[in-house]
């Protein structure tokens, strides 16, 4: 079962045309709710006639000045799956024009979503393969779903590997709370390995050295 992202992605890159200015249609992000019946569209992907040069949007500021006393005017629109279109009311120039669906965002988007999962997939065999790169990807991943960057947190300690604590400490965490969870389990992890970073130059030595070795500061 596809997505929304792959659904969206499917769908911009079908074709379909205005048949009043032949101009392709732009797949766009449908509004809430149609203007027309206040209920929804069905779906939250429509098809809109952009071209500000489209006789049906030129002819329509006229239109419902005459008719109606109103600043507005119409775009052809088409709903997925439909063979035939509709005439959408806006109010403006810029309608629509701020919700076009961009290919290639989208596409960096799904390729990220990809490696998200396949990252959270190896999280439960990276422990017995003590494979450290998937739990780094999650953690230094913003857009990775909150509860999976904590679970992939938890197995630092199983995986005890130092290579961890500089990418970390180098990332900069938008959630102050997983920021706090991340920076105790690596006080943890230096306890646990009888590890700890020198104040001076933050390279990790052994907790009984009196001296750092990489800067030579007294501890």
């Amino acid at each position: 079962m596809e997505d929304r992202t792959e659904r969206c992605l499917r769908l911009a890159r079908e074709e379909h045309f205005c048949p009043h200015c032949q101009q392709q249609l732009s797949c766009c992000e449908a509004p809430p709710f149609h203007v027309g019946d206040g209920l929804g569209w069905g779906t939250d992907i429509i098809f809109v006639c952009l071209n500000d040069e489209c006789s049906l949007y030129v002819k329509g500021w006229q239109e419902f000045e005459d008719r109606y006393g109103h600043s507005a005017s119409c775009r052809y629109i088409l709903c997925p799956g439909s063979e035939k279109g509709e005439s959408m009311m806006v109010g403006g120039p810029n309608a629509f024009k701020g919700s076009e669906i961009n290919i290639d965002t989208l596409m960096a988007q799904n390729a990220r979503y990809r490696r998200e999962k396949e990252a959270q997939a190896k999280l439960a065999t990276c422990v017995a393969e003590n494979n450290l790169e998937p739990v780094l990807y999650l953690l230094t991943d913003e857009h990775a779903e909150l509860a999976v960057r904590k679970q992939a947190c938890e197995l630092l300690l199983q995986l005890k590997d130092l290579a961890c604590i500089d990418p970390l400490r180098n990332h900069s965490f938008r959630n102050t709370d997983l920021e706090q969870q991340v920076n105790m389990t690596i006080l943890e992890l230096l306890k646990m390995l009888h590890r700890k970073e020198c104040p001076a130059c933050a390279e990790i030595v052994k907790s009984q050295a009196k001296t750092c070795k990489h800067c030579g500061q007294a501890l």
